[in-house]
């Protein structure tokens, strides 16, 4: 579970990256989750769209993606989300420290 300033900070450096997921018409398949999965893997952080035609909202989509793929939702805004996965074996993003409670 990441910490709210985990997630602004997260946000921001969103804000520079691309968006390398589109969920079309045909919704979420075998072959976006692949996708989604190999894309948080290399790179922790991706911003996804989903097109009018998929039927779905992008809480829909980044809901039914972040669960099996053990990732993060980190924001949802109109037709676009971030999620966030960290990599165990190769590390690319550092997290702010969480608070000791």
């Amino acid at each position: 579970m990441i910490t709210s300033k985990q997630r602004a900070y997260l946000r921001s450096l969103a804000n520079s990256i691309d968006t390398i997921l589109m969920i079309g018409k045909d919704g979420m398949s075998s072959d976006i989750e692949k996708q989604a999965d190999d894309a948080l893997t290399a790179r922790e952080l991706i911003k996804g769209k989903v097109l009018e035609s998929a039927g779905m909202t992008a809480r829909q989509a980044a809901d039914e993606l972040a669960t099996p793929l053990s990732a993060e939702v980190v924001q949802v805004i109109g037709s676009k989300f971030i999620l966030y996965r960290k990599n165990h074996k190769e590390p690319k993003i550092v997290l702010p420290r969480a608070p000791k409670k």
